[in-house]
């Protein structure tokens, strides 16, 4: 089946993926531009990657080299040491054949990338990517045939063949969206003194579904009893870790909330706890949720509506509850992905209905966004991801 998107379709982010921060982070020289790729959902010839500068005080925009093209890129992942860029790439989005990731070496500080290899997703609708905390191995969400894959990464960070691939199976309450399972986040991070477990959102079932995962052999196994389930008919899409790791946040596509969880630290067990709207009170035209990302501070977060158009702010709390503080215009149609730079400073908004991709600040006592200038225009920018200049190679 093909699948199309519109505003109030199925699409994905990212989530936020939490290692400990790195030194390149956390002593990172604000003087310095931040490098940016923006993938660009749209066919062969007009779809790819492209590379921007991002100043991390004003929140200037500025493009640096040429697209690389490829068809359907929807969603990006970056290796922990900043070097290697991860890709899905699709002729046709979401038919039948299976889709395919491709792995980019990031050669310099101005973006240019050079293609290393490209393995199959193992899956149609190839919508999120993560690289595990410890950089060895790739993990992929495939929406429509509603599948999980982790693909081992070598030393040179190319993708060797999928080693583990997972087909979930159920129904959701919703015959028009939840008839078949469809993962749509895949979201790892560490478990006790040596663990590593993968969360996946599947919005065809209401679940967040647990593995354990081996990094070493890219092996993912059902972790029975500790994954959770949102509130019928829900459709969670993307997932985001709280940087002290008590509390994982889903955001829910078909009902327009978040659903907060709390995490137990040794297992990785998760609780359900509030869920709560992302849209104004009384709002009752058609909208549907997208991203979610956290402040590294781990005050605030931010979720995406496609159809009103806007991002809630939220003021996390006592016991990770969240208070909703405002609810702000996108600056453009279908606000897709979210990114936030590492000083907290800036939120990115790439508006991929809208063909915009939007700067704003951050008040860092109330979390308030503020736009940075005008929005860029690019052709469907679908997914956001940052790189610090510490962490990219020399040319």
């Amino acid at each position: 089946m093909m699948v199309r998107f519109r505003t109030d379709a199925p699409t994905i982010h990212r989530t936020l993926k939490l290692p400990k921060p790195s030194l390149a982070i956390s002593h990172m020289s604000i003087t310095e531009p931040i490098l940016v790729f923006v993938a660009m959902f749209a066919a062969a010839g007009q779809g790819g990657i492209s590379a921007f500068h991002l100043d991390a005080t004003s929140g200037r925009l500025t493009a640096v080299g040429d697209m690389v093209s490829q068809p359907h890129a929807f969603f990006l992942a970056v290796a922990p040491d900043g070097r290697t860029l991860y890709a899905n790439r699709a002729d046709a989005f979401g038919a039948p054949a299976e889709e395919e990731v491709v792995a980019w070496r990031i050669v310099n500080r101005e973006g240019r990338l050079e293609k290393i290899n490209h393995q199959s997703a193992r899956g149609s609708a190839s919508c999120f990517l993560d690289v595990e905390p410890q950089g060895r191995c790739l993990l992929v969400a495939n929406y429509t045939s509603g599948s999980v894959a982790a693909l081992p990464i070598r030393p040179d960070g190319s993708l060797g063949p999928a080693a583990s691939v997972i087909t979930h199976a159920g129904a959701g309450t919703l015959p028009d969206r939840q008839a078949a399972p469809h993962a749509h986040a895949l979201l790892a991070t560490t478990v006790g003194d040596d663990g590593t477990i993968a969360y996946a959102a599947d919005l065809g079932l209401d679940r967040v579904i647990a593995y354990q995962l081996d990094p070493a052999t890219a092996t993912l196994v059902p972790a029975e009893g500790l994954g959770g389930r949102t509130p019928p008919g829900s459709g969670p899409r993307h997932l985001a870790l709280h940087p002290n790791g008590h509390r994982l946040y889903c955001i829910n596509e078909l009902s327009n909330t978040v659903t907060v969880f709390d995490r137990k630290i040794a297992t990785g067990a998760l609780v359900p706890g509030p869920t709560v709207s992302t849209l104004p009170d009384g709002h009752t035209g058609v909208s549907h949720c997208a991203d979610v990302t956290i402040t590294p501070d781990g005050r605030f977060l931010y979720g995406t509506n496609r159809g009103h158009d806007s991002i809630a702010v939220f003021r996390i709390g006592d016991m990770g509850r969240l208070g909703r503080v405002a609810i702000v215009d996108s600056r453009g149609r279908g606000p897709q992905n979210l990114a936030i730079t590492p000083n907290g400073r800036l939120l990115l908004c790439a508006n991929m209905a809208g063909n915009s991709l939007a700067v704003f600040t951050i008040d860092a006592s109330s979390g308030m966004l503020e736009p940075a200038g005008d929005p860029l225009e690019l052709r469907s920018p679908a997914c956001i991801r940052l790189i610090t200049p510490a962490t990219v190679a020399q040319p």
